[in-house]
């Protein structure tokens, strides 16, 4: 079965430790939902170096990453739709990148 990656953009850090287990729950359940599907639950990213031929950038890139997660689906359309019940995408801006992992 394909892979695919979720790669996420934006969202926000929760305010307080209150919010931070309502956010970390709904994560959980999301993940929960994927079942054996959920390849690697993957992490938040910290601030990245943008490296180029021309040197190092200290400035997250043109489209900063905020985390990732690895799944196994069917299809792109399978893949998207699981990375339509994402938690990134409720009120906080954040956007999920889905692409295939490619088999080499």
């Amino acid at each position: 079965m394909p892979k695919f990656m979720f790669i996420f953009h934006g969202g926000g850090r929760p305010e307080t430790p209150e919010e931070g287990k309502k956010v970390m729950a709904a994560w959980q359940a999301w993940m929960d939902g994927i079942g054996d599907d959920l390849v690697d639950g993957g992490n938040p990213a910290g601030m990245s170096k943008t490296v180029t031929a021309s040197g190092v950038e200290d400035n997250g890139g043109a489209n900063p990453v905020s985390g990732y997660t690895l799944v196994n689906a069917a299809d792109m359309d399978a893949a998207v739709k699981i990375a339509q019940s994402c938690p990134i995408l409720e009120g906080g801006g954040g956007t999920v990148e889905v692409a295939e992992a490619m088999e080499m």
